[in-house]
């Protein structure tokens, strides 16, 4: 193709002139993916354009190539003027070799593919939590077939190597200037082939069953904790390794604590008078035991008390958090006659150092509005 009739490589790659490296690389990954012979069998027209990509990012990824054809166009690479693209062309292609085929080497030979991680919900409470717990749990997970050992073959029986791949599970393809390495066809990259399939597992070499495990909860998790539980996934495909399972813990809601990291708080109500004339009251923590909390005279409503070192234990530490107690002052209701007339008579008997807050609220919105009159 002469320099006249040759695209603009900005134009092929779909980038503007001032484009940086990554906007040149993710232009060129997509269309190279997009225009990839392999995703197009028996298109041209698409082989032509592949080629026409990796030729302009193999120029425009170079710092020195770029910089000559930005002032001399094609022009700078005829007559010997720029290397062949040829062995740059592989360097390129690496660049989308994982995203085009990153999943293809994942089975082992003999079509030995490891186990799914499994992942299991568990709800627990706060005072499990709180003190850790050792759960049993069932769960219906593959295991290894006994009937073939694992192999997925009939009893008697032998998986055979590929006759395509020869048992390397992969195979070669000649792609104009280079050659592709691709799984396997014939066998999907096991390397092997099962004539006469297990019927105990369908030359899976592995079957479901109830498993019963047994799970260390330990003291101080919080909600969205996450265990492990190595090689307790579901098992490999004919012999392959086993997967993990995965226990993803939540909390249940608590009717007196809502937690905040290692902290606890909740909310007591108490009566007016308490709040006024000061007194006491007892309160759970969470290991079920009681501890007192002494309110002085004039507490107001929204106060908090700290309980030190009763909260939650620092997960895998010696650590505590503390408890927080916040009271909340309740209105009387439902009064007889005889304690609206008491209350009425408080109210006649109160002055200024009584309800300072309110009072000095009010003062403060008279003077507000005595000034906007002003």
């Amino acid at each position: 193709m002469s320099t006249s009739t040759k695209r603009c490589y900005y134009e092929t790659l779909e980038v503007e002139r001032t484009a940086d490296d990554s906007v040149l690389k993710s232009s060129f990954r997509k269309l190279a993916m997009k225009f990839h012979p392999d995703r197009n069998p028996g298109d041209d027209t698409s082989e032509v354009k592949f080629k026409e990509i990796n030729e302009a990012y193999e120029v425009l990824k170079d710092k020195d190539k770029r910089a000559a054809y930005d002032r001399y166009g094609h022009a700078a690479f005829e007559q010997g003027g720029g290397a062949g693209f040829g062995a740059g062309f592989a360097s390129s292609f690496s660049d989308i070799f994982e995203d085009l085929f990153g999943m293809a080497g994942q089975r082992g030979r003999g079509g030995r593919e490891r186990g799914a991680d499994l992942r299991y919900n568990m709800e627990i409470t706060l005072e499990e939590a709180f003190g850790g717990k050792t759960a049993q749990i069932e769960i219906p997970v593959s295991v290894t077939c006994e009937a073939c050992s694992g192999i997925g073959a009939k009893a008697g029986t032998k998986p055979k190597t590929c006759s395509t791949c020869g048992g390397a599970g992969r195979v070669r393809q000649s792609q104009g200037f280079f050659t592709l390495e691709r799984t396997c066809p014939g066998c999907q990259g096991r390397g092997q082939m099962i004539e006469d399939a297990c019927p105990a597992c369908a030359g899976q070499g592995r079957v479901t069953r109830e498993r019963t495990l047994s799970v260390n909860i330990p003291p101080g998790v919080e909600d969205g904790t996450r265990i492990r539980l190595a090689g307790e996934g579901e098992a490999g495909v004919r012999g392959g390794p086993p997967g993990d399972l995965y226990i993803f813990l939540s909390l249940a809601q608590h009717q007196f604590f809502q937690r905040d990291g290692a902290d606890l708080h909740c909310r007591v109500p108490i009566s007016m008078v308490t709040a006024a004339l000061g007194g006491e009251f007892e309160v759970p923590t969470i290991e079920k035991a009681k501890t007192k909390v002494k309110v002085p005279a004039g507490t107001q409503s929204g106060r908090r008390f700290r309980i030190a070192s009763k909260g939650m234990p620092v997960l895998r530490s010696r650590q505590m958090g503390d408890m927080y107690v916040q009271v909340v002052v309740e209105t009387p209701q439902n009064l007889t006659k005889k304690q609206q007339e008491l209350l009425a008579e408080f109210d006649k008997l109160s002055s200024g150092n009584t309800q300072p807050e309110s009072e000095g609220f009010f003062a403060k919105v008279k003077d507000f509005f005595g000034n906007r009159a002003s």
